[in-house]
C-alpha cells in the first residue's frame, strides 16, 4: 500500500477538487441562465406570448423528437436546421425590410449602400438592445419587431403541418409530414423557438456579448466571436502542449523499469471456476450483438435518410419510422449494447475477482437481465408512439421521449434503469466482497473495480436534476454529466479496472503495476475530463466563466491519450510469450483498436472541436459526428465488443476458434469507419465550417447548402463505408451465434491445416 498510497491521494484529490469545481461553476450557470420573461409584450402592451407558452413549446419540441430533429443552440441531429440559428435569421432578414420600407420607403437591396448600413444598425440595435424587465419579467419588443415574429412563426406553423408547398423544404430537412399536427402544439413551439433565438441575440446586461455569447455565428446582427472565446482558445492550446510535455517527461524520468512477469505455462483463467451467475451471463453477450447489429442498420438507414429525406431507395418508410424515431433508437441503442456489454463485463468478473459465488447471485443477475429487456423494449415503444403524437405532453415526458440526446427514454423508463443500474452494483459488491477483505496490491485493484461500479451505479442519477419545463440552460448541464461524466468518465476508469484484472490474470502485467497504471491515468484522466464536461456548454446560455473552465480543462483530457496507445501495443507484442495467449489475440487487438481511435477519434477529432473558438463555429456540423463516431464506437464500441470477446472466451472454451470471421469483423469495422470519415463526415464537416465562417451557421445548416449536388454526392459516398462496416458487423454475428451452434471451432482438418502453416511469431512449430 505504501507504493501507491501517495497515487490514492492522488485520485482522491482529483476527483473530489474537480466535482466541487463541477458544482461551483454549476452554481454560477444557475445564477446567469437566460431569463424567461412571463410576457413577451409590444410597445402598444400587446400580449405576443408568456412563459407559459414557451414552455409548453419546449415541451412540444420534445414531443416530436426535439433533438433528434434539428438542433437548438447547436445541439442535436444535423440534417435539419438549428431552429435557434434558422429562427434568427428569418426574423433578422423580415425585420430589416420592415424598417426599411418605415425609413425609407424601398425594400432593402433597392437601397444606397449608406442607407443600407444604417437599417442593418438599427437593425442590430433593435435586435440585441435588452429590453427584459427583470421587476415585471416583460420583454418589450417593437411593433415592426412583433409583426416580423408573427411572419416568421408562419412559415413553422406551415413547415410543422403539411403544407404542400413545403413538402420537399421537410423532405431536405428529414422531417415527416404533420409533425406537430396539433395547431395550439404548433404555436407554442414558434413562442419556444423565438425564445431562444432571442437569447442567442440579446446581450447580457452590462456586456457587448448575448446570453449564448454571441452563438450562433450571423454577421446580419452582429453575433461575431467574442474576445473571450479566442483568448481561452490560445489557452487550451497552451495547456495541451505544455501536459504533453509533463506527461512525456514523466515517463522518460519517472516511469520504473520493470521486470516482465513470467507467464505461466497454461492459462491462469483455467483455474478460475465458472459459476452460475458467470454462465447466466452468456444471454448477455448475445444480446449485446444482437442490439449492435439492429443499431447498425439503423444507422444505415439514418444516413439514408439525409438523401432522400422520407424513403429508403423509393420505399416510403417515414410515415412509419419517421428520421426523429430511426435516429433517437440510433443512438440509443448505441448507449444500450455499449452499457450492456460492460455490465456484463462487471457480473462475470465479480465472482471471478471475489473467488466465491454469493448466494442468490444467477437469480440477481436473470432478473436485471428481464429488466433490461423491458426497459429496452419499453423505451422504444414509448418514443414511437411520442413521435407520432399519441401522447399528452406530460405523459410523452414520463412515458415517450424527453427530446434530449442519449437520454431520450422516457422519465418513468429512465428510472426503471437507474433501479436496474442499483441492482446491478448490489451484485457486483456482493461478488467482489471476499476479495476486498484481502489484503495485497491485488485489492487495490478491487477496491478501484468496486468504486467505479459505485459510479456508474449512482452518477446516472444527474438525469433527474431536471425535468419537462426545466430551464433548457440547466438542463444541458445536468444532461451533460449523464452523457460525458457517466459514459465518458466513469466507464472509462471501470473499463481500465477490468481489463487491467485480467493482465494481471494472464500474466501480461503485475499487479503492482497494474494498480500504479490505472491509479495514475484514472487521475490525469478525470482531471481533465470532469471539468471538461463545460466544454459541451460554452454556447448554451452560460457565463464565460464556463467557457474558461471548460477550455482550459478540456484540453488536458487529450493528454493521456497520447501514451495509450504505446502502452496497450506493448501489452499486445506479449501475446505471442506462450501457446495459450494467442487464444487470447483478437480481444487484445480490439483494445489495441480501442487506444488508436482514442488517440484520433478521441484526441485529434475531440481537439479539432474543442477550443472555444473552433466550436463558435463548428458547433452544431458534421464536425461532430465525425468526433461521436470515431469516438463513441471507436472507443467505447471496440472496448465493449472485446471485453465481450473475453467473456466468450471464457464461456465457450472447448475448442479452438475459427478466427477468420473475426479478422473479417475488426478490420472491416474499422476500416469502414474510416471510410465513412474520409469520404464523407470529414469533407462535408470541413465544407460546412467554410460556409459556417463566410456566411453563418444558418447557411452552412440549410437546405441551399447541403442540398447542392457535391454535398449530396459526398452524403451518398457514405455509403461505401457504411457496406464495408455492416460486413464487419455481419462476420461478428456469424461469428457469435457459430459459438452456439458450433461452426465456429476449428475441426480435426483446420487444426491438421494449422500444423503445416507457419507458426505464430515467437513460438515452435
Amino acid at each position: 500500500m505504501n507504493e501507491t498510497r501517495r497515487l490514492w491521494m492522488l485520485l482522491g484529490v482529483v476527483i473530489l477538487s474537480t466535482l466541487f469545481v463541477l458544482g461551483w461553476f454549476g452554481r454560477e450557470l444557475y445564477r446567469k441562465v437566460p431569463p424567461i420573461p412571463l410576457t413577451v409584450k409590444t410597445e402598444s402592451g400587446n400580449v405576443l406570448m408568456t412563459r407559459d407558452d414557451i414552455l409548453r413549446g419546449q415541451q412540444a419540441w420534445q414531443s416530436f423528437g426535439g433533438q433528434q430533429v434539428g438542433s437548438i443552440w447547436g445541439h442535436g441531429a444535423y440534417q435539419a436546421p438549428d431552429w435557434s440559428a434558422d429562427w434568427l435569421h428569418r426574423e433578422a432578414v423580415v425585420l430589416r425590410d420592415l424598417l426599411s420600407r418605415k425609413y425609407h420607403g424601398a425594400a432593402f437591396e433597392n437601397l444606397t449602400r449608406p442607407q443600407q448600413a444604417e437599417i442593418n444598425h438599427r437593425l442590430q440595435a433593435e435586435m440585441r438592445t435588452n429590453t427584459y424587465q427583470p421587476e415585471f419579467g416583460t420583454v418589450r419588443v417593437s411593433n415592426e419587431r412583433a409583426t416580423a415574429m408573427a411572419r416568421t412563426a408562419d412559415h413553422y406553423l406551415a413547415l410543422f403541418n403539411d403544407d404542400p408547398e413545403l413538402a420537399g423544404l421537410r423532405e431536405s430537412y428529414a422531417l415527416h409530414e404533420g409533425a406537430l399536427p396539433d395547431p395550439v402544439r404548433r404555436q407554442a413551439l414558434t413562442s419556444f423557438f423565438f425564445w431562444t433565438a432571442w437569447a442567442a441575440t440579446t446581450q447580457r446586461p452590462g456586456m457587448a456579448v448575448s446570453y449564448t455569447n454571441n452563438w450562433p455565428h450571423e454577421p446580419l446582427v452582429g453575433n461575431l466571436a467574442t474576445t473571450a472565446s479566442l483568448v481561452w482558445s490560445m489557452v487550451s492550446i497552451a495547456l495541451l502542449l505544455a501536459g504533453v510535455g509533463a506527461l512525456v517527461w514523466y515517463k522518460r524520468f519517472h516511469d520504473r523499469e520493470e521486470v516482465p512477469p513470467t507467464p505461466d505455462r497454461q492459462d491462469p483463467l483455467d483455474r478460475i471456476a465458472t459459476t452460475p451467475s458467470m454462465r447466466a451471463t452468456g444471454k448477455y453477450t448475445v444480446t449485446v450483438i444482437a442490439l449492435f447489429v439492429f443499431q447498425v442498420l439503423l444507422g444505415g438507414l439514418t444516413a439514408h435518410y439525409t438523401v432522400e429525406g422520407d424513403s429508403f431507395f423509393g420505399l416510403p418508410l417515414a410515415g412509419v419510422l419517421p428520421y426523429a424515431v430511426v435516429r433517437t433508437w440510433h443512438i440509443q441503442l448505441a448507449v444500450f449494447w455499449i452499457a450492456t456489454a460492460f455490465l456484463a463485463t462487471g457480473l462475470y468478473l465479480a465472482p471471478a475477482v471475489g473467488g466465491h459465488e454469493p448466494r442468490f447471485q444467477r437469480l440477481g443477475v436473470n432478473v436485471l437481465f428481464g429488466a433490461l429487456l423491458l426497459v429496452v423494449a419499453g423505451s422504444l415503444v414509448g418514443e414511437w408512439l411520442s413521435v407520432q403524437q399519441t401522447f399528452s405532453l406530460d405523459a410523452g415526458f414520463w412515458f415517450g421521449h424527453q427530446g434530449y440526446e442519449y437520454v431520450d427514454l422516457g422519465r418513468f423508463w429512465q428510472i426503471l434503469l437507474f433501479v436496474g443500474l442499483l441492482l446491478w452494483l448490489v451484485l457486483m459488491l456482493r461478488g467482489l466482497w471476499p476479495a476486498l477483505q484481502q489484503k495485497g496490491h491485488r485489492r487495490q485493484l478491487v477496491l478501484l473495480f468496486a468504486g467505479s461500479s459505485a459510479a456508474i451505479g449512482l452518477f446516472y442519477g444527474a438525469g433527474f436534476f431536471y425535468n419537462a419545463r426545466t430551464h433548457l440552460t440547466i438542463m444541458e448541464y445536468w444532461r451533460w454529466w449523464v452523457v460525458h461524466l457517466w459514459v465518458e468518465g466513469f466507464f472509462e476508469v471501470f473499463a481500465t479496472a477490468a481489463m487491467a484484472f485480467i493482465f494481471t490474470r494472464l500474466g501480461l502485467v503485475r499487479s503492482i503495476s497494474a494498480t500504479r497504471a490505472v491509479l495514475f491515468s484514472s487521475a490525469i484522466y478525470l482531471f481533465g475530463g470532469i471539468p471538461g464536461t463545460f466544454h459541451h456548454l460554452y454556447f448554451s446560455g452560460t457565463p464565460i466563466s464556463i467557457m474558461a473552465v471548460g477550455a482550459s480543462f478540456s484540453a488536458l483530457e487529450v493528454v493521456p491519450l497520447a501514451l495509450i496507445g504505446y502502452e496497450a501495443w506493448e501489452t499486445y507484442q506479449k501475446v505471442h510469450a506462450v501457446g495459450w495467449m494467442e487464444k487470447y489475440r483478437w480481444p487484445i487487438r480490439f483494445f489495441l483498436g480501442v487506444a488508436f481511435w482514442n488517440l484520433v477519434g478521441a484526441g485529434v477529432f475531440g481537439f479539432l472541436i474543442n477550443p472555444p473558438i473552433a466550436l463558435y463555429y463548428m458547433q452544431g456540423l458534421n464536425t461532430t459526428p465525425l468526433h461521436a463516431h470515431a469516438a463513441l464506437f471507436g472507443v467505447y464500441g471496440l472496448l465493449a465488443l472485446g471485453l465481450v470477446l473475453v467473456v466468450l472466451r471464457r464461456l465457450f472454451p472447448r475448442g479452438a476458434w475459427r478466427e477468420a470471421p473475426l479478422r473479417i469483423a475488426f478490420w472491416s469495422m474499422n476500416g469502414g469507419l474510416s471510410l465513412m470519415i474520409v469520404l464523407s463526415l470529414l469533407p462535408i464537416g470541413l465544407m460546412q465550417t467554410w460556409a459556417s465562417i463566410e456566411h453563418g451557421l444558418w447557411y452552412a445548416r440549410s437546405a441551399e447548402f447541403l442540398q447542392q449536388p457535391l454535398m449530396e454526392r459526398l452524403r451518398w459516398l457514405r455509403t461505401i463505408g457504411d457496406t464495408v462496416f455492416l460486413v464487419g458487423v455481419g462476420a461478428l454475428a456469424w461469428f457469435v451465434v457459430g459459438l452456439i451452434t458450433g461452426w465456429s471451432y476449428q475441426t480435426d482438418t483446420d487444426r491438421l491445416d494449422r500444423k503445416d502453416a507457419p507458426a505464430p511469431h515467437g513460438l515452435t512449430a
